[in-house]
């Protein structure tokens, strides 16, 4: 039986839709359009970037919030150096996502660079389409190392390679995946030798999508509960149930590993009396719970603080437990007890010793413990059953444990806001049913803590690299997955006028979101950490820009807010249509140095 005539450009393209793939983002150039276009033409919707270190972003956001495997693609040579930074933070948060690098192979060609040690550098796998006999397996061995390694994945695609014709045996392979239906991830697992024979969860299925297993440093595919059961050692678990049994003062903290085990973990903690943080990434995992402290770590509410080193029990669930949650190793007491569950074995205790160590899924360990706990020859928790959940502890949490409970001297005046009343208007007029992007700098920890979400999956913090400019791409891709929902980015002026050139892409795309700039006209950061020692900081501080003004030119609508009356301009605008994007030219005081911000700089 003879099959059309493809060639390679044309199968990866086809494969890859095949496999589930259903959004790519990049920068198209003369490496990258045949199989840009073709997966376009085998149905995966193409999100042009203005920057490939957008479009990476744009992918790696974009993966965090759907759950699945996003793709990028990028001109050889120059495309790759430029998807960089936003590869590498997807690199360093295992993110699975597929960067498809057309390559020049000849060392004579401008465009030639040697992309896989580049690659490797920065913690990216890499792979590589050798022939159009082994294109079939070459990519779904890629994609699949991405989906089930939860990894970045950077495929090389030769540019003498695309051109090559498929030899029959190729095209039906791939005939075969395109006619595979909803089985064609099973089928691609089939192709994989022992012992990876793994079954895939629906991608309709609400737990898949928020993906229970993974670490902190992580992204969120479900992995199913078919492979979990015997990677979790019953004295493992027996010891897990132990220290539980004994606690009085237990704290669960989720990490974005666990998300799709938040009924699990509530469970659980109610059974022991456990009080509920999140990590950074993790933001939301228990909104609504009375037992909420929400974010730990440098973000963390002095209550949060308070009760998280009272704990003589700490269970990390997914969570890596990093410098950046745990305050240089200073917020958990000394006298604490920790237990750190996750589904690599690699993460466990590597970024501070744990007593107990417990490799498997998030969801199905917090089943195996319930279960252990309830069992009639289980002893009953010694001291107060209640664990921390007292009267005075519910109380003291619905009162101060969010920021904008917190009395704060306002130091807004002279066409400046301060930058916590603005966050709190916002956080007022948004609706609650919303995702928030938050981009680095000094303003960072006022979106993030003042401004609500409303689950774990409403939150997307690209921060494993700490590069500033990330925010707004990272808010296209979050809302690209979340159509849903409002998106807000909330950005610094330094980190908006790197990534400005993608206001286009957001207005053309006709996403409405709401564009937050807290605009102290320098690098705050840097100005706070050094301008107490007395050096000079011209390099660091600019004159004004009009950021309003700059977005009407792109299309957005804006309004500038110097004093919390002039929030009524954004109370018009969510009034609708909203039709255009909105920016928030926020003027915030300079002279406030973030809270956080001296836990930070003693990471560098």
């Amino acid at each position: 039986m003879s099959h059309p005539t493809m060639n390679v450009a044309e199968a990866v393209g086809a494969v890859l839709a095949s496999l589930g793939v259903r959004t790519a983002f990049g920068v198209v150039g003369s490496g990258n359009f045949h199989v840009t276009n073709s997966l376009v033409r085998h149905g995966v919707r193409y999100v042009a970037a203005r920057h490939e270190g957008g479009a990476a972003t744009m992918a790696d956001a974009y993966a965090r919030m759907s759950g699945t495997v996003a793709v990028l693609t990028v001109h050889q040579g120059p495309g790759v150096t430029n998807a960089l930074t936003g590869v590498t933070e997807a690199a360093k948060s295992r993110t699975p996502l597929l960067a498809l690098a057309p390559e020049a192979t000849s060392a004579r060609s401008n465009f030639w660079i040697d992309q896989a040690a580049l690659a490797s550098a920065v913690g990216v796998h890499v792979a590589r389409v050798a022939s159009a006999e082994t294109v079939v397996d070459d990519t779904v061995m890629a994609f699949l190392a991405a989906l089930l390694g939860r990894r970045t994945v950077l495929l090389r695609l030769p540019l003498d390679v695309q051109d090559e014709v498929l030899p029959d045996e190729a095209a039906r392979a791939v005939g075969e995946l395109q006619a595979g239906g909803g089985g064609v991830r099973r089928a691609a697992a089939s192709r994989i030798p022992a012992p990876w024979g793994l079954t895939f969860p629906s991608e309709h299925d609400p737990e898949a999508v928020d993906g229970p297993g993974a670490s902190d440093g992580a992204a969120e595919p479900a992995a199913p509960d078919s492979i979990v059961p015997d990677s979790i050692a019953p004295n493992s678990i027996a010891q897990f149930a132990g220290l539980l049994r004994a606690a009085r003062r237990p704290v669960f903290v989720a990490g974005r590993g666990a998300r799709g085990a938040r009924r699990e973990l509530e469970a659980l903690g109610e059974r022991v009396g456990a009080l509920y943080a999140t990590s950074a990434v993790a933001k939301g995992h228990f909104h609504g719970s009375p037992w909420d402290l929400d974010v730990m770590g440098g973000f963390a509410s002095p209550l949060t603080a308070e009760l998280v080193g009272g704990a003589d029990l700490v269970v990390a669930w997914g969570c890596s437990l990093t410098m950046w949650t745990t305050r240089h190793g200073k917020l958990i007491g000394p006298g604490a007890t920790v237990v750190q569950v996750d589904l690599d074995a690699d993460v466990i205790g590597v970024n501070r010793p744990v007593d107990l160590g417990v490799i498997g899924d998030v969801r199905a360990t917090a089943r195996a413990v319930a279960d252990l706990l309830d069992a009639p020859s289980g002893d009953a928790p010694s001291g107060d059953a209640a664990g921390y959940r007292t009267p005075e502890i519910a109380d003291r949490i619905a009162r101060e444990v969010r920021w904008r409970d917190v009395p704060y001297a306002d130091t807004g005046g002279d066409g400046r806001i301060d930058p916590r009343t603005l966050t709190i208007g916002l956080d007022d007029l948004l609706p609650a049913d919303r995702v928030v992007a938050v981009d680095s700098g000094n303003f960072m920890g006022y979106p993030a803590m003042f401004l609500s979400v409303p689950d774990g999956g409403s939150f997307c913090f690209t921060q494993a690299f700490q590069s500033i400019g990330l925010g707004l791409t990272t808010a296209i891709g979050a809302a690209v997955a979340r159509p849903d929902r409002l998106t807000v980015a909330a950005l610094g002026d330094g980190g908006a006028l790197m990534a400005i050139a993608e206001l286009e892409t957001v207005v053309r795309l006709g996403l409405p979101m709401v564009i937050v700039v807290y605009d102290d006209d320098a690098y705050g950061a840097e100005v706070h950490h050094f301008g107490p020692d007395g050096f000079p900081l011209g390099n660091v501080t600019f004159p004004p820009v009009d950021l309003a003004e700059i977005a009407r030119g792109f299309g957005c609508a804006a309004v500038s807010v110097r004093r919390e009356e002039d929030l009524a301009g954004v109370a018009e605008w969510l009034k609708g249509p909203r039709d255009r994007p909105l920016l928030v030219h926020a003027k915030v005081t300079p002279g406030l140095a973030a809270w956080w911000l001296e836990e930070a700089f003693r990471g560098h």
